[in-house]
């Protein structure tokens, strides 16, 4: 294993803590709140399951997220800086959150007194699982023994490939969250009416509508399938996962389901990630959002 640098993210990446240990990832939470007053870093003082939990016992009740402090970045920078082991760090979308404007200003801060640190920041331009997935190709550029600097301009010149095709079980947590713009006009208010939505270069666009849950499940499905053949892809050049909420079950059977659909479009795939979505993208979703994250593999 190369470590000629080390891969940082914030929590909005949604790998699970054992890969994150596997991987040695650095993950920077967000928090998270259900009264506005107390934030509990998630993960830490609150685990995603937890979270979930919540949501489902107290639907009246809709959740804050807030991002990692410009401190929490430091103290996660610091400790590479005094060794001299360069960083990557990679944080969510900036359309959704200000963390990678905290990160940047760690970053400054560490420069003042560790002039040479080497710290890149990017911008991921997406979020929750995708980003878990394109955090994960940093760490194969790393392990693969790939330089610092180039696997900086290969992980920039992916993430342009980066989608998410989900649905949500409805739209209350949207209107809250302050994301309901883009898809307010599509569903509406009609009784049963659920939107698809795509997250594409960092901003959420509605894809269709469908009456319960099972249509629009089957429109990501439909969504995800579009964007192959519009590739023209080789799905090995792709990494692809599921992600979910609070319904593992359901995550369990939609995987299933989606192999079967791609084998029987030709495509040569055996094996599908789970992850579970959580509470930095969940507070706008609500405790019901599934769907796929793909982006282009750094190295082929």
């Amino acid at each position: 294993m190369n470590e000629s640098y080390h891969i940082i993210s914030d929590g909005s990446c949604d790998l699970p803590p054992e890969l994150v240990q596997e991987k040695n990832i650095t993950v920077v939470p967000f928090y998270a709140s259900f009264d506005e007053e107390h934030y509990l870093k998630e993960m830490e003082e609150i685990k995603v399951r937890e979270f979930y939990q919540y949501m489902v016992d107290h639907p009246k009740v809709f959740p804050k997220s807030s991002m990692p402090s410009v401190q929490d970045y430091a103290d996660a920078f610091l400790p590479f800086a005094k060794e001299g082991m360069p960083v990557i760090c990679i944080c969510i979308t900036v359309k959704f959150s200000g963390s990678l404007q905290s990160a940047v200003n760690a970053r400054e801060m560490i420069l003042e007194e560790y002039p040479d640190a080497r710290i890149t920041v990017i911008d991921a331009t997406v979020n929750t699982v995708l980003q878990g997935l394109y955090v994960l190709e940093a760490v194969r550029l790393r392990d693969s023994g790939v330089g610092y600097e180039e696997a900086v301009d290969r992980l920039e010149a992916i993430k342009g490939t980066g989608r998410i095709f989900f649905t949500i079980g409805d739209m209350e947590y949207l209107k809250h969250g302050g994301r309901i713009g883009k898809v307010a006009s599509v569903a509406g208010s009609v009784l049963g009416i659920r939107p698809v939505i795509t997250l594409k270069e960092g901003e959420i666009f509605a894809s269709g509508i469908g009456r319960g849950r099972k249509k629009t499940m089957e429109k990501s499905m439909e969504l995800l399938l579009a964007y192959l053949k519009e590739q023209n892809a080789d799905i090995g050049d792709y990494s692809l996962a599921v992600g979910f909420g609070y319904d593992y079950e359901e995550a369990e059977k939609f995987r299933d389901d989606a192999l079967v659909t791609l084998k029987e479009k030709g495509y040569d795939i055996t094996e599908l990630p789970i992850y579970q979505i959580g509470a930095t993208i969940a507070v706008h979703t609500g405790p019901y959002p599934i769907g796929f994250g793909i982006l282009e593999k750094s190295i082929h």
